[in-house]
């Protein structure tokens, strides 16, 4: 396990190949903002995702997409995952991304929220592995990257997962990411170790594993008990960018890092804060910060009034104060691990 970690994936073909970190950060709606992005990078993520695309607003040229796609020179290296059910938006959104400075492509075939599987897209896509497999196969056609899947194990059950899985392997594409739950169990229920391990060994492409990767520990985990050979942090990262730090840490040296002081994730905070505001301006910027300042202290004692006030806060001003206040009023953080 710790030799694994010290040296980059490779995947894709030598035409279009790419060395892939094997710790990175997930496409999470809502949230992978290019400032969100930067903090992690800063704390030790070596590579992220666009939060996720729609490939039909991409297509239209959507000024709220074509936000989400905001990069620079330091986000580097960049993935991207599209969601859609239809090649002819997946293959307009491919044009618009020739020029931009990305690592990988990703198509949905994960994400449960009813709202995008009631489309047919997202998890919805399991249910049609050889449509799946035709999307695959038309965007590893057209991509001028390394095009990768991200899957559940399944609808409703995981025992269909292999095949699916050798679908989308059959149409060329260059790596598969599995979360290890079904769509029905949404966030619910343990990760399903075992089936995650069964898709490792039935594929000759890497497989990135994730879920309920909170801790340095639950990484060590995922890895032992699957073989997988990245994996990919999603909720763990939310307030607590050190988990990248953590994580290789541990991982490669067998060391464990001190969790961040109270006044170390004060000082995060503030810098976050700062970034979002300086690329949403003062009032979105404040209002797209209030959730981050609830996973921030989110295991804190004597904090449950500061959330609450966050409501509110639609001001640097305001929000400087709250975090002030966190850094006076906390207890000691409960253990995550």
């Amino acid at each position: 396990m710790l030799e694994k970690l010290k040296n980059s994936l490779k995947i894709g073909s030598s035409s279009k190949s790419f060395m892939l970190p094997r710790i990175m950060l997930a496409p999470l709606s809502g949230v992978s903002s290019l400032p969100f992005r930067k903090l992690n990078r800063e704390a030790g993520c070596k590579f992220a995702f666009l939060e996720m695309i729609s490939a039909r607003s991409l297509s239209y040229s959507s000024r709220r997409t074509l936000e989400m796609l905001s990069t620079e020179k330091s986000d580097q290296p960049l993935g991207v995952q599209l969601l859609g059910d239809d090649s002819y938006d997946i293959l307009k959104a491919l044009e618009k991304l020739r020029d931009f400075p990305y690592g990988i492509l990703d198509l949905n075939a994960a994400c449960p929220r009813r709202k995008i599987t009631s489309n047919g897209k997202g998890a919805a896509l399991l249910k049609s592995p050889k449509k799946l497999q035709k999307l695959l196969s038309n965007m590893v056609k057209e991509a001028n990257l390394p095009v990768t899947v991200k899957l559940r194990l399944g609808w409703d059950s995981a025992k269909n997962i292999v095949n699916i899985a050798k679908y989308a392997q059959d149409a060329g594409i260059a790596g598969v990411c599995l979360h290890g739950r079904t769509r029905e169990q949404g966030y619910r229920d343990s990760i399903d170790y075992l089936s995650i391990e069964k898709v490792k060994k039935a594929l000759s492409i890497p497989v990135i594993a994730s879920g309920d990767i909170f801790s340095a520990s639950k990484a060590k985990e995922m890895f032992d008990q699957t073989n997988c050979d990245a994996i990919i942090v999603a909720r763990g990262a939310l307030g607590n960018p050190w988990i990248f730090k953590e994580i290789e840490e541990f991982l490669t040296k067998g060391k464990v890092v001190a969790r961040p002081t109270i006044k170390e994730v004060a000082k995060m905070m503030k810098k976050h804060l700062d970034l979002s505001i300086g690329f949403y301006g003062e009032r979105i910027g404040t209002v797209e910060f209030r959730k981050f300042y609830i996973w921030y202290t989110r295991g804190f004692l004597k904090t449950k009034t500061l959330r609450t006030s966050t409501h509110q806060a639609k001001s640097r001003l305001e929000m400087f104060k709250l975090i002030k206040d966190f850094s006076a009023i906390a207890k000691s953080p409960i253990s995550l691990a």
